[in-house]
C-alpha cells in the first residue's frame, strides 16, 4: 500500500489498542516508520503470592498468548493487571 493511502498510526494506550489497530491493519505496510525497541519487564521486586486461583481454561488461554508472545504467563498477567491499574486511576 502506497504511503498516502495508508491511516496513520494512532497513539496507543494500552497493548489491546495496538492489537485492534493491526488486526485491521497490515504492519509491514509500516515498516519505513517503525523502529525496532527492545522492552524488558523487570519489576524492583516481585513477590510470590498464592492468593488467587485461576479457572484451568483461562490458565491455558493465558499459557497460549503468552507463548504467542514469548514471554512466560506470570511476566503477561502482571504487565496486564499493571495495565489494568494504570486505566483505573
Amino acid at each position: 500500500m502506497s504511503k498516502s493511502k495508508r491511516d496513520p498510526i494512532p497513539s496507543f494506550k494500552s497493548v489491546d489498542e495496538f492489537q485492534d489497530f493491526f488486526d485491521t491493519h497490515d504492519l509491514t505496510d509500516y515498516e519505513d516508520v517503525l523502529k525496532e525497541v527492545e522492552l524488558e519487564f523487570s519489576p524492583k521486586e516481585t513477590r510470590h503470592i498464592n492468593l488467587f486461583q485461576i479457572e484451568d481454561g483461562l490458565a491455558k488461554q493465558i499459557h497460549g498468548v503468552a507463548s504467542r508472545k514469548g514471554v512466560h504467563s506470570e511476566t503477561l498477567v502482571n504487565l496486564w493487571l499493571a495495565e489494568k491499574l494504570v486505566l483505573t486511576r
